[in-house]
Formats: structure tokens, sequence, C-alpha cells
């Protein structure tokens, strides 16, 4: 594979003459000190200082037009199957039919081959048929068996138990009776607007009506529907539920307060939860798990039951089970040995044997690609990975098939870096469902556009200084909205930027077009040098290109063009 790099171009306007170039260049990383150089050099776009026409530099001027720009990540690699497989044999036998041609398209399940098993299909039925009736017959009495342990359908305290050990029980039959006589439910009536705010799991205050000694309880339940008291007073209400201290009871009363708002009424304590507890199946009481006041959780065995004859049953139907399973699974995983289908959809790309031949275990039968799709994976070097998402759309071209350009998308982007030589890169999946005239294991080209505007305003990268303000020229109909400089010669204006490459800037608002900008282009003619740029300490001034701003950054820098990044940002991939 090889490594992704960035690329970002600015295609010229039809209207300014030849084609664009496409730039080329290595990746170039070129560490930056920006050296503050105190009053000799000091600019500033408003408000004292001295202008940059007194310092010796010479503004260089640009008009505000309409442009294409677009950023990109290129790479390359060779191109996948969306999914292959080899088709083994599992069994020997003659080959009685193999319907396809290399190149034919079979579908997932299709009948690649079909072997000679005569022997085994005879008793196949007769099986399936033995193991459905034994399974219906266990799955019934597992479920009488299970029935036999009586349990509590909540937690609680065991009021009161209708059984003795020993006792005979029949279906249906009363055999406990459960309260839950720990937490204590106290309803009361709340103003309606009030209650806004409350929600289930909000602590409350509760108040004892006979002793005004006060309980901390919690909300299980707000009434979303409004009730008309007398005096047309609107309320709802609200359900508390407080921990029993042992002397709570339904004869005592209570009200509440909740976020310190306090109920409309008050209203007597009720318990939790009181069920009686009956027998689903007949049998003898052989065992009482829970006691008369006894705490028990939601499932806990209350008391069981046994059933010999149920027991009895449970086993025969298991034994039955067990045996037509074992029997089934023989026949099954002989005959589907010696029935071949295809466990993808896609393309047959070789076929190695024929009908009339005798099939060998282990070998290979034939080969499928799914081809409805193709897939590249590219390695992306970690300072690019951020910048690539899932549903990202890249262009992919092949030298195999001139002139046409196949649209792909991002899949899948792994967090599985490998690194080598101090780099890690980490692989990026790409699908293209376009794919006619490519084939796998061509090699071919991908552009990931990062950014793409299409006839915005644009200026020079360079043009822009920090804080998001141009220069415009004292004729620019912009001027009006900026600030004057050097003597009424330039205007700074605020704006607002979008996408951008390596050359340009997308202006949204703040220019229009007729405007004329200015800025300080780079004072070098090859590799890089320092020059100042209004409202910074100092930038680094590259081959085509400067970014004004100061302090130490590591730049790439790829190719070059009009102006540099924008104040102290990437100046180029």
């Amino acid at each position: 594979m090889k490594l992704l790099e960035r690329n970002k171009t600015a295609p010229e306007q039809k209207r300014s003459g030849g084609a664009a170039k496409k730039l080329m260049g290595k990746r170039v990383v070129l560490p930056v000190l920006a050296c503050a150089v105190a009053g000799a050099f000091a600019l500033r776009l408003a408000g004292g200082g001295q202008p940059a026409s007194a310092a010796g530099l010479t503004y260089t001027t640009a008009p505000v037009e309409r442009r294409d720009i677009t950023a990109q990540i290129t790479g390359s690699g060779s191109l996948e199957a969306a999914n292959s497989y080899s088709v083994t044999s599992l069994a020997e036998g003659s080959i009685l039919t193999a319907d396809f041609e290399e190149g034919d398209q079979v579908e997932e399940g299709t009948v690649l081959y079909t072997i000679d098993a005569s022997d085994l299909s005879g008793s196949l039925e007769q099986a399936q048929l033995s193991l459905e009736q034994a399974q219906r017959s266990y799955d019934s009495r597992v479920k009488d068996l299970e029935k036999l342990s009586i349990t509590a359908p909540k937690a609680g305290r065991v009021l009161s138990l209708e059984v003795e050990e020993g006792d005979d029980v029949s279906a249906g039959q009363t055999v406990a009776t459960l309260r839950n006589s720990d937490v204590m439910t106290l309803t009361v009536p709340f103003l309606a607007d009030e209650t806004a705010g409350f929600s289930a799991g909000q602590r409350a205050a509760v108040t004892l009506e006979s002793t005004f000694e006060t309980l901390e309880g919690t909300i299980s339940k707000v009434d979303r529907a409004d009730t008309v008291l007398e005096g047309n007073m609107i309320v709802r209400y609200v359900t508390v539920e407080v921990a029993n201290p042992g002397a709570l009871s339904v004869n005592q009363t209570g009200s509440a307060t909740v976020d310190g708002c306090a109920s409309a009424g008050s209203a007597a304590f009720a318990y939790a939860a009181e069920e009686n507890i009956t027998a689903e199946v007949s049998g003898q009481v052989a065992a009482i798990r829970a006691r008369e006041g006894d705490r028990v959780n939601k499932g806990s065995v209350i008391l069981t039951l046994t059933s010999d004859s149920l027991d009895d049953s449970l086993q025969s139907a298991a034994d039955s089970l067990r045996n037509a399973e074992l029997s089934l699974e023989s026949r099954q995983d002989q005959l589907d040995n010696y029935t071949i289908t295809s466990p993808i959809r896609g393309t047959v790309i070789d076929k190695n044997y024929k009908a009339g031949e005798t099939s060998e275990t282990g070998k290979v039968l034939c080969s499928i690609y799914d081809l409805s799709y193709l897939t590249m994976t590219l390695s992306v070097d970690e300072l690019d990975i951020s910048d690539i998402a899932v549903g990202q759309r890249v262009e992919i071209t092949a030298d195999a098939v001139e002139g046409k350009t196949y649209t792909g998308v991002v899949t899948k982007v792994s967090v599985a870096g490998t690194s080598s030589g101090g780099t890690t890169t980490y692989p990026v999946t790409v699908r293209i469902d376009e794919t006619e005239g490519l084939l796998p294991g061509m090699n071919v080209d991908a552009a990931i556009t990062l950014q793409s505007a299409s006839g915005v305003l644009a200026i020079p990268s360079g043009a822009l200084n920090r804080g998001n303000t141009v220069l415009v020229t004292a004729d620019s109909p912009s001027a009006a909205n900026g600030t004057a400089i050097e003597g009424g010669e330039y205007y700074s204006v605020p704006v607002e930027i979008g996408a951008s490459d390596s050359s340009y800037i997308e202006i949204i608002s703040g220019l229009q077009e007729g405007d004329t900008v200015a800025y300080i282009p780079t004072t070098s003619s090859g590799g890089f040098g320092m020059v100042m740029m209004p409202g910074g300490m100092g930038g680094a001034a590259f081959e085509g290109g400067a970014m004004p701003g100061g302090g130490m950054a590591n730049i790439t820098v790829s190719g070059g063009g009009p102006g540099g990044g924008p104040g102290g940002g990437r100046g180029g991939f």
C-alpha cells in the first residue's frame, strides 16, 4: 500500500486561460521560529505603530473573485473483491451434478455440486419427525416440573401460610399470602403547577400527623392527570414510598414535602404490595422455605412440591429427546456434505471439478468472488487520520482505465495502527460500487475530498490576518465596513471564512465581488525566510506563500500558490 499524502490544490477559473497544472512536491517539514523584533518591524492593523510602507515593505493587491476550492488527501492501493470464497469438499464420491461454469453469477445458497449420497437420504426424514415429537414432549414436562417450586411474585413479608409439610395441594389452591410491610406508600395531592419538576426517584420528606415525626421517602409515581378538588384546587397525586421503621400501619396518616413544596392534603399509609400465592400444579408439600413473617425477595422460593409421576415422565422425555438429537445429527451431518452450495453471492472465478469426476476431501472445487462492489485499503498517516471519516467521498482513477473517474466512499477507519520508522499509519477501507472496467488486483489512485466549495468568493491565503481580518483598498465597496489604516489608503475589514486549500480561502461574509485585498507577499525567492505580517510578531515565508503568525510551529508544505496559511494555521499538506 502507498501512504496517503495530503494534497490541496485550487483549480484556476476557466476564464483565466490555460488548464491548471497539478502541483507536485515532496512533503517538507520546516521548524519555524518566530522572532519578535520590537520596534523595527512592528506592524499593526489599527491604532499606533509604524505602517508597512514605513518599514520598507510593499503591499500586493488581488481581486476578490469566485473560485472552486478543493482540499484532498491522495494515495494509492490495489483493488479487492467485496468477498471471496474457496469452496472445498468434505466428502468423497461421484459428482452427480455441477451445473455452472466459470464466469457464471451465482446466488448465496445456490447448489454448485451434488455428490452421490443415495444410502443416506432414506432415514433423514424419519429422524427429523422423531426429534420434533421428542422435543415437544420434553418441553411440556420441564414446564410442569418448574411449577413445583412456588415462588414469591414480588418482594415482601409472608403474611400467612395456608399449608404445612406433607399436605396435598391441588392446582389453583392458595398456599400463602405475601405483604410488603417493610415499605409503605403515601399518595397525597400537590398543586399541579408544583409537580412539573417532580420525577420518580426524587427525595421527599414525609410527616406523620399523629407524632409530627419526619421520615425520608422517595417518589415512586407522579400522576400526569389533573384532579380538581373542593374550592377548584387543581392538583396531581404523587405517590411516595417510605421505609417502614416498624411502627407504621395502614391506620396512620401523613403528608409530604418535595423540594420545598408541601402537599395540599394528607392521606393514609398503604402497604406497598399484598398478594395471594397459588399453586399451578398438583403435588405434595415437600418443604416450606419461608415462614410467616419472613422477608422474601421477588423469585424467592416459598415452598416446594413433589410429584413422582412428573419426575419419571421428565427423565423419560429427556432420554428420548437426546436419542432423537443424536440420530438426526448423524444423518444430517453426513447428508449435508453431499450437497455443496455457494456460501456467497458472486461470480465463479474458476471451476476445478466437473460432473462425473470424483471429489476428494479437502480439495478446492471452485472459487467465487463477490464483484457487486470492490474495495481498497489505504494506509493513512497519523497526522491525517483525524480528517478521515466514514461516509467521505473518494475519487478513484486507474491507469488500466484511461479517462474515467470512479466514485467510492470510506466505509471503515480502523484504529489499529501500524508503526514503522517512527511513523504510524492506519488502514482506511474504501468501497467502490461503480466497477465497470475495474478488476480485483488492479492498482488505483484515490483522492479523499476533505473540503469542497464551488464558485465561492475567495482571496489568497496570505491576505487573511489574525483575528480573521483582511486589508482592502480604499476604493473597495467593503471599505465602508472597515477601519482605516495607512492614512486611509487601506481599510481593515472583519470577515467570516469557510473552506480553504493551500492557496485560497473562501469568504462567507465581509467581502464582495469588486473588492481588492492587500497583503504583504513573501520576500524570499526559494526555501524560506522571515517576513513581518500585519497583526503578527513574525512569520515564515515559503516559496509560493507566507504564513502570518508567531511562535514555534511544525509546518508541512506541498507545492506553492498565492499567499500562505491563515494566522498560525496549517500552511499546507
